[in-house]
């Protein structure tokens, strides 16, 4: 029988304190960008913010408070907007594939069209001081936030042509890693799928066996504070 002990349907967990940097608008928070394969949902645990959307079928901005659950499918350009204090404990699809991959930064047109260009502007020097992790992490934020707003203005002056190349130049640029990504698929959300299958099929013999193999795991974060795309994250193993 399959088994799968990762997280419950191969949903990873992080918990996110959002950047108060201020940016070009005048907002303070983090750096816009899309999943192309993922859905994500927030829980807000502490604080006050919004997330800013731009789809297809426009923009939107929605409140984040204390309580709040939002989430949202692939291909939903998001940006976090902290107000007072966003905390946040976020869940990813794919086994943590947004903050593992799965993600294009709302560069302006030039660094999205040159692949080495885009990934010197996005990678942080990960033998760097955390001043300098800082400080790379806030450029790309800034860069992010200058084609993040280009993109919302011609798509409320009635323009999609900018979005919809955004999104043609984004699948350019991850397309040698979608058989990586399948494979991490298969491993974690389809093998969690096959297992439950497995004991419906158990079930209905009237099976129960899988019921001795039960388990119990308790996880601290593997890792604290890590300068991730929206904000500080601790991030859980599984």
């Amino acid at each position: 029988m399959v088994t799968f002990e990762g997280l419950p349907g191969a949903v990873a967990v992080s918990h996110l304190s959002v950047y108060d940097w201020l940016a070009e608008d005048g907002l303070r928070g983090g750096t816009p960008h899309i999943h192309l394969t993922c859905s994500e949902g927030y829980v807000v645990v502490g604080g006050s913010g919004s997330v800013q959307t731009l789809t297809a079928s426009g923009f939107r901005r929605t409140p984040l408070e204390t309580g709040a659950l939002v989430w949202f499918t692939p291909g939903t350009v998001h940006r976090l907007v902290n107000e007072d204090g966003l905390r946040i404990v976020v869940l990813m699809q794919n086994s943590g594939l947004p903050e593992a991959g799965d993600a294009v930064l709302t560069l302006p047109p030039r660094f999205l069209a040159d692949p080495d260009l885009y990934r010197a502007a996005v990678t942080l020097p990960v033998d760097g001081s955390e001043a300098e992790q800082e400080r790379a992490a806030r450029t790309r934020r800034d860069l992010a936030v200058e084609g993040f707003l280009a993109l919302r203005r011609a798509a409320e002056a009635g323009d999609p042509e900018p979005l919809a190349a955004f999104h043609r130049a984004a699948a350019a640029l991850v397309r040698p890693r979608a058989g990586d990504w399948r494979e991490r698929w298969r491993r974690g959300a389809a093998a969690a799928a096959e297992a439950t299958g497995e004991q419906l099929d158990a079930l209905a013999r009237g099976d129960g066996g899988h019921l001795a193999d039960a388990c119990l795991h308790a996880e601290q974060p593997s890792v604290r504070g890590r300068f991730g795309m929206c904000g500080r994250l601790d991030i859980y193993p599984g």
